[in-house]
């Protein structure tokens, strides 16, 4: 009798825990999270890097995304989610950073970093229109001017690369990031007004941040 209650017992414990796993699985692991930590610290390193946005919305809720240009991910989200967004009100903002160098590796080209260092500077929208129309690869930052040499546009590069480096432990601390850091990384308020992120954007992430976002 004794051995039926127990095996009894196990089993309920298995079907628990399998619909948490399952229930994780399929929806929990897809939803954004809450920023609870570090709020004021995340709102001030985004608001003083240097974004650009497309013309319009500049009074709507404001979604944050940080890329690089090879980021094939990224693009998608741009390209997929953002029309939607700004149907609805939305301005999204695009923060473009130049990775650093790891392991003797360069993981930015000098054109790249260029090109970062003058949408830091002067914000001009329709550049990041230039280089997205352009293969990563194709892109030689025609007409402006080197950061490689200049110390004041290295500097900015570098700006865009601390960014990365104080945002993340922010982002770890309220479970947006577990390990390494998964592009691109989205930060928004939602129509509640609680700051919200995500990190990948997986396609079933989307719909999570359009309904947040009232679109």
């Amino acid at each position: 009798m004794k051995v039926k209650l127990w095996a009894g017992f196990i089993l309920v414990l298995l079907v628990l825990a399998g619909g948490a796993f399952g229930w994780w699985y399929l929806v929990a692991r897809w939803q954004p999270k809450t920023i609870v930590r570090h709020q004021a610290e995340i709102a001030q390193l985004l608001q003083k890097s240097g974004w650009v946005a497309p013309p319009g919305n500049a009074e709507g809720p404001k979604l944050y995304q940080i890329s690089f240009r090879a980021c094939g991910p990224c693009v998608r989200y741009r390209m997929e989610e953002w029309p939607k967004l700004q149907k609805a009100g939305v301005q999204p903002r695009l923060i473009m950073i130049a990775r650093a160098d790891s392991q003797g590796q360069s993981y930015s080209t000098p054109a790249e970093r260029s090109t970062v260092a003058e949408l830091w500077v002067n914000r001009d929208w329709r550049l990041m229109q230039r280089w997205d129309a352009v293969p990563p690869a194709a892109w030689t930052a025609p007409g402006i001017p080197p950061a490689d040499g200049d110390a004041a546009r290295t500097a900015v590069v570098e700006q865009s690369r601390n960014l990365i480096e104080e945002l993340t432990p922010l982002l770890k601390a309220n479970g947006v990031i577990t390990r390494e850091v998964c592009w691109p990384i989205l930060i928004w308020w939602d129509r509640e007004g609680r700051m919200r992120a995500s990190a990948c954007a997986p396609k079933r992430t989307d719909g999570y941040i359009r309904k947040e976002l009232g679109a």
